[in-house]
């Protein structure tokens, strides 16, 4: 086989992904992710560290986009929609892949060694933002604080989007869970009764 390989490594991604949800995470070897994707394991090792890699590989372009977008926002915006600035962002990350995004937080979620890794990407998300953040003159701790409430908007708004049967788009969703953590933060939030929820 030659050097160059079309596509080879969303070939690759999209081979480990399917045998993580046919097999589990941990029963796949590289050896069978490339020779799914009629490839070797050499060069799925140009491509990724190792099979983790797979499932976290956009991880470093989805933190900087967020924050490039928090840093872009008008200078007189409150941090909270300076925020918003980055979700509605980070929703281009996702274009057209609602359906790879629900079959990887199902691989995720079904393993503890990827639950913890996804936590880490999280977490270095709201670093690099609460670092943006002061960057705009956001004290502390106002910075950390938004900071981790933007990771916690994408958070629940992402598994709001991935959810089965969803198909409102990624945008609307984090926008309405922005729009719900300012109306916890403001007390306004009223309490729902048991059963209402699936009513609604």
């Amino acid at each position: 086989m030659g050097r160059w390989e079309p596509n080879a490594r969303e070939r690759l991604a999209e081979a480990a992904l399917q045998l993580y949800s046919e097999r589990g995470f941990e029963q796949t070897p590289v050896a069978e992710i490339a020779k799914r994707a009629g490839l070797t394991e050499r060069t799925f090792f140009r491509h990724y560290a190792d099979k983790r890699e797979v499932l976290f590989a956009g991880a470093g372009h989805l933190e900087e986009l967020f924050a490039r977008a928090v840093a872009g926002a008008p200078e007189a915006a409150a941090p909270i929609d300076a925020l918003a600035a980055g979700l509605e962002a980070v929703c281009e990350v996702f274009t057209d892949r609602r359906e790879f995004a629900r079959t990887r937080q199902a691989v995720i979620m079904a393993n503890a060694e990827l639950r913890e890794r996804e936590l880490i990407k999280l977490a270095s998300i709201s670093a690099a933002l609460a670092e943006t953040l002061r960057g705009r003159g956001v004290p502390e701790p106002a910075a950390s604080l938004a900071a981790e409430a933007g990771v916690a908007v994408f958070k629940v708004g992402f598994e709001r989007w991935t959810a089965p049967g969803e198909e409102r788009g990624m945008a609307r969703l984090l926008r309405d869970s922005l729009d719900e953590l300012k109306t916890v933060a403001a007390g306004g939030l009223q309490k729902v009764s048991p059963g209402a929820a699936e009513r609604d």
